[in-house]
């Protein structure tokens, strides 16, 4: 149900998003993903949310920042819904956990590990932070269409930035280090900051969400250390998601069909 109010986080009312709205992290790439659009036009910036508005493919279209980690993913999730938002494709970026996970690879995201704290308060623990199987089909067809390295599986969503890169010096490291290698030999391809809340909430508000996130840094994560946030070849990551986007628009706009039962 859409929310007549103007939502308290996003500054965003009614008729200024479109249904389809793409979620990277920083703010600062909210505007380098309008720019990706056929039109576009700044909405609002308020704290960590910047939005743009504008079309693709002659439908309307929306981007969000979400900030970083889960509360505030979820609180973009929530207000989104509330204005009506029924498609949410989050473009971010992870350190790789497998070694074929490679610098500048994307890593299309069917499900998270649920290893922070926000879901908790949506879900039991057994709930799972599953992608909508549209949008990821959409983003795969999409990276196979560019001739794109990807790969499609599970990533780890965890609250705490310092506790994978420097788990070493928290007064929990022996748990930590424990989960990351448990997370590890289980095949969890990726580790970042906001799939599951993503997914979790957009599953309690009825909507759809799905991810694509850059491989920024590669195994071992710590040793590797981040690059330079200035240098990241977020080109293909942007293209791929605008792309997925054009494609859902596309098949959302067939006709359904009903199954053929035999007589």
């Amino acid at each position: 149900m859409n929310d007549t109010r103007l939502q308290y986080h996003l500054q965003c009312r009614p008729g200024d998003i479109g249904g389809y709205v793409l979620l990277p992290g920083d703010p600062g790439r909210s505007g380098l993903i309008a720019s990706a659009f056929d039109s576009a036009q700044l909405v609002a910036s308020n704290r960590e949310y910047t939005t743009y508005t504008g079309t693709v493919a002659g439908t309307t279209v929306s981007v969000t920042s979400t900030g970083i980690g889960g509360p505030s993913t979820a609180i973009a999730v929530e207000e989104l819904a509330n204005l009506g938002a029924h498609t949410l494709v989050r473009l971010g970026t992870c350190g790789g956990m497998q070694p074929q996970a490679q610098l500048g690879d994307l890593v299309i995201v069917q499900a998270a590990v649920r290893d922070e704290g926000t879901t908790a308060q949506y879900v039991p623990a057994g709930f799972p932070a599953t992608a909508n199987l549209d949008i990821v089909l959409a983003l795969r067809e999409e990276a196979r269409a560019r001739g794109l390295r990807h790969h499609v599986g599970v990533v780890q969503s965890k609250d705490s930035f310092y506790g994978e890169m420097e788990p070493e010096r928290m007064p929990v490291s022996s748990e930590l280090e424990a989960r990351w290698a448990a997370w590890i030999r289980a095949g969890v391809i990726a580790s970042e900051m906001e799939c599951a809340s993503l997914f979790t909430v957009a599953a309690v508000r009825g909507i759809r969400a799905g991810a694509a996130v850059l491989v920024v840094n590669e195994t071992p994560v710590r040793a590797a250390g981040m690059p330079e946030a200035t240098s990241l070849p977020l080109q293909p990551l942007i293209d791929a998601g605008v792309g997925a986007v054009r494609r859902l628009i596309a098949s959302d706009a067939q006709p359904a069909t009903s199954p053929t039962v035999a007589g």
